[in-house]
């Protein structure tokens, strides 16, 4: 048994590794080659333990997360992963903010402009770093306005940031509806029980990713983006539908159909619109988890 920590996930899985290897499991999801047991939510979402199991490969990986937002950092995670008679235990906290970041890397590449240069984030949590590093990975980013109630934690995250990528601006601030005016895309990564904004503030021209809510009492995209979006994104129906607040609210509202809701899989085969706002939800799911294991494994 190997066993590996967050810097040997990093080592061995770079952001453009994670996302194609992302991308991969989302087509082997829709040709239906996993098997997806319900999540196991305890503690009101305190605890997680997700897994899926690869068919044409007999590999599996199982999941714990414990979530503490009170903390830091907020999650703490352990992946195991078995295949051919190996088995991986690596930290899953690296894993979850890298195939967190993946995923919106895959959708970002379906829908955004392909000439967008302007990136928002909002949130300067352990998730954020890595939404940057994938929206970076498939756009021609040049500018990046970081965004979070605390200036010094955004001015803190900036500094990071443009160390590791010193070819982009990168701004701080706290004003997300002056942060969101003139952006191509927009990245959410925050644990918001409220949306973050109002339609009004955005470009008409926009790609929105929102990865932080993940609880039916959480809200970070206002209900009217939904009705303007030319676009709804998802990465499985089933899972947004249960532990999404802001789609839960839209279609409960009726300003969503279930209908309206597009999943990544076989968006990827058969792209939807990409004109006007679009936009990406993930609450995660276990085919993203068994990328990343995958291919450490295979490193």
């Amino acid at each position: 048994m190997k066993v590996l920590s967050a810097q040997d996930v990093r080592r061995a899985v770079p952001m453009s590794t994670a996302i194609d290897a992302v991308r991969d499991a989302f087509r082997e999801l829709a040709a239906g080659n996993f098997v997806l047991p319900p999540r196991q939510i305890f503690g009101n979402g305190s605890v997680l333990v997700m897994s899926a199991y690869h068919t044409p490969t007999g590999s599996a990986v199982v999941k714990k997360i414990g979530i503490a937002l009170d903390q830091v950092p907020a999650i703490r995670a352990t992946v195991i992963w078995t295949g051919a008679g190996d088995q991986l235990v690596a930290d899953g906290s690296s894993i979850t903010t890298l195939r967190t970041g993946a995923v919106v890397g895959v959708a970002t590449d379906l829908l955004a402009p392909a000439d967008a240069t302007r990136l928002t984030l909002i949130g300067t949590g352990a998730q954020a770093p890595d939404q940057v590093r994938a929206v970076l990975a498939v756009r021609p980013i040049a500018d990046v306005l970081v965004t979070g109630r605390s200036a010094d934690r955004a001015a803190a995250l900036s500094k990071t940031l443009a160390d590791e990528f010193p070819e982009v601006k990168f701004t701080p601030g706290t004003d997300i509806d002056d942060a969101i005016g003139d952006a191509d895309i927009v990245c959410c990564a925050t644990s918001s029980t409220t949306p973050l904004f109002t339609a009004d503030a955005l470009h008409d021209r926009v790609h929105v990713n929102a990865i932080g809510a993940f609880r039916p009492t959480m809200r970070e995209l206002p209900r009217d983006l939904f009705a303007t979006a030319s676009t709804v994104l998802v990465d499985q129906q089933a899972a947004a539908l249960e532990e999404s607040g802001e789609i839960i609210d839209a279609v409960d509202s009726g300003t969503l159909q279930r209908t309206d809701l597009v999943e990544l899989g076989p968006a990827l085969s058969t792209p939807p619109a990409s004109t006007g706002r679009t936009v990406f939800k993930s609450v995660g799911i276990g085919p993203q988890d068994w990328a990343i294991a995958a291919a450490l494994a295979r490193a």
